[in-house]
């Protein structure tokens, strides 16, 4: 449980929520970490109406490099008439692009931090950087099945053989074919947010 300041003026100026994290045992040490946070915010408007299921997924691509997808979906208790859906999916988009700024900052600020630890040299200074892509896809894109595939558990391969892998992530709708000296792995997916945070 933790409190966070609102912004809204129909609100009060804080909030209390409760964020259920659970880590699935299927993630692979040091490869992939699958999160799901189901959050709970309290003393906001129509607040026992919906709760929000936010799925984090941290994949290692390099020794010093990793890839952060964050989806997240908008779920109802109850289903509340046309007018309060249109204000609870509006002050949830909005509440989603101010937290995502804030977590793009604070990683930004990680990767400062750890880019002044491991001292690198002025050329390797001014090739890294970091990128973030945000993408905000339309409802009308979505489909009922994807959104189950999307916050459906993670499923990982079966039978790992020495030379080759294969690997499929949850929520992705492609596998791919990855030998052991592969850089890493891409992820595709559908869903509603999609934050990529590559540390270059």
């Amino acid at each position: 449980m933790y409190t966070i300041t609102l912004t809204n003026p129909l609100a009060p100026k804080t909030a209390t929520v409760n964020e259920t994290q659970t880590l699935y045992k299927a993630s692979q040490e040091s490869e992939c970490y699958v999160i799901d946070a189901e959050v709970i915010t309290h003393e906001v408007p129509y607040h026992d109406y919906f709760y929000t299921l936010n799925r984090y997924t941290l994949t290692r691509v390099a020794k010093n490099k990793c890839r952060l997808r964050v989806s997240t979906e908008l779920r109802y208790r109850k289903q509340p008439w046309g007018l309060v859906k249109s204000f609870i999916e509006k002050n949830f988009w909005s509440g989603l692009d101010d937290y995502f700024r804030h977590l793009e900052m604070e990683l930004t600020k990680a990767e400062s931090l750890f880019t002044e630890h491991h001292r690198q040299s002025p050329k390797e200074k001014t090739t890294k950087t970091v990128s973030v892509r945000r993408r905000k896809r339309p409802l009308a894109h979505i489909r009922a099945q994807h959104l189950e595939e999307a916050i459906s558990p993670v499923t990982t391969p079966t039978d790992e053989e020495v030379i080759h892998r294969i690997k499929h992530v949850a929520g992705s709708t492609q596998t791919k074919y990855i030998p052991e000296e592969g850089p890493g792995f891409a992820l595709y997916s559908v869903s509603k947010l999609l934050l990529i945070v590559s540390f270059v």
